[in-house]
């Protein structure tokens, strides 16, 4: 793994600090670009954990409407034989993005049990 050294401006350095080991993940993410709804619902997850969520906050959140709806329609196709290979990249980004989802979400989950009131 090669380290990286950045200079950041100050309010960016604070605002990307919290997300420490997320940032490799942010940064691939960023460079697919929005090219599919998989690398726009990365944009949106993104921009919820910029905004210093609360626990509670990044455990309720969910994708969009637009984003299920893609995914499920990309299943339909997966289970009828009838994906591409475009498709099936996307299909398999938005299962990266879900396993991460879930991942960040367990981890908070168990914190909170372990420590309920934050501190």
């Amino acid at each position: 793994m090669v380290e990286l050294k950045l200079q950041v401006p100050d309010e960016l350095a604070q605002r990307v600090q919290p997300m420490g080991p997320w940032l490799p993940v942010i940064l691939e993410l960023g460079l697919l670009g929005c090219r599919t709804q998989a690398a726009a619902a990365a944009v949106e997850m993104i921009e919820l954990l910029t905004r210093n969520p609360t626990p509670q906050q990044v455990l309720e959140y969910h994708v969009s409407e637009a984003t299920q709806e893609r995914s499920r329609r990309l299943l339909a196709l997966n289970e009828a034989g009838l994906l591409g290979q475009d498709e099936q990249q996307e299909l398999d980004e938005l299962d990266r993005l879900e396993h991460l989802v879930v991942m960040l979400k367990a981890r908070l989950a168990q914190d909170l049990r372990q420590d309920p009131l934050g501190e």
